[in-house]
């Protein structure tokens, strides 16, 4: 199942208090970038985010599920009404997440 435009606003409306916040379609589905850094993505018409030990530990317990088959696990964020701690949580992951790879040109 692809994810709704709806849901991607939804999640888009609950991270606007982040400047830096964009999105990538893939597949139906969407990838979430902060400050040019892939944080996690919406499959199914859930919030995932990249295994980040700095976001478990804050999280506390964490359901870790798969976007798709044959995918590694990453974290399902179901608390999504608190704008304030959902901003914060991305702002400390985007400082630990490695810098994207700089693609060569041929």
């Amino acid at each position: 199942m692809a994810s709704s435009k709806e849901y991607l606003d939804f999640i888009l409306e609950q991270l606007s208090e982040l400047e830096e916040m964009s999105y990538r379609p893939m597949m139906g589905e969407y990838i979430l970038y902060y400050r040019g850094k892939i944080i996690g993505g919406i499959y199914d018409n859930r919030l995932l985010l990249k295994p980040v030990k700095l976001v478990m530990d804050q999280l506390g317990q964490t359901r870790l599920e798969r976007p798709y088959e044959g995918a590694k696990e990453m974290i399902l964020l179901e608390e999504l009404e608190d704008k304030s701690f959902l901003a914060r949580l991305i702002k400390e992951m985007y400082e630990v997440l490695p810098a994207p790879k700089v693609k060569k040109k041929a």
